[in-house]
């Protein structure tokens, strides 16, 4: 079985800052596109910021310039640095991966659980 784990959510004023990490355990081969999302109006949910195994990283205009992402290949963890934080980016914060098990399967879409992340104004 894989798990993805996150952890570093909590309260914080505006302006702070925090760091989401999040480790995918269990039978791993390898991992492709790591991630991560938050429920939007209108929308289940709506990425954040993803990142390859080669470290090519994309974000939502929202955070550009202030989250970053990034990944350890070696530990199967990836992070979101999250810095000048604003009142409306107070979600939970769901880390997502793409895994393969097995050197002869498909790759498959984890999530985590979330981690609740506020802002105070």
């Amino acid at each position: 079985q894989v798990q993805l784990a996150e952890s570093g959510g909590g309260l914080v004023q505006a302006g702070g800052s925090l760091r989401l990490s999040c480790a995918a355990s269990g039978s791993i081969v390898s991992i492709n596109r790591m991630a991560w999302y938050r429920p939007a109006p209108g929308k289940q949910r709506e990425l954040v910021a993803s990142i390859t195994s080669g470290g090519s990283a994309n974000y939502a205009d929202s955070v550009k310039g202030r989250f970053t992402i990034s990944r350890d290949n070696a530990k199967n963890t990836v992070s979101l640095q999250m810095n000048t934080l604003k009142p409306e980016d107070t979600a939970v914060y769901y880390c997502n991966a793409d895994i393969r098990r097995s050197f002869y399967s498909a790759l498959v879409n984890y999530w985590g659980q979330g981690t609740q992340v506020t802002v105070s104004s």
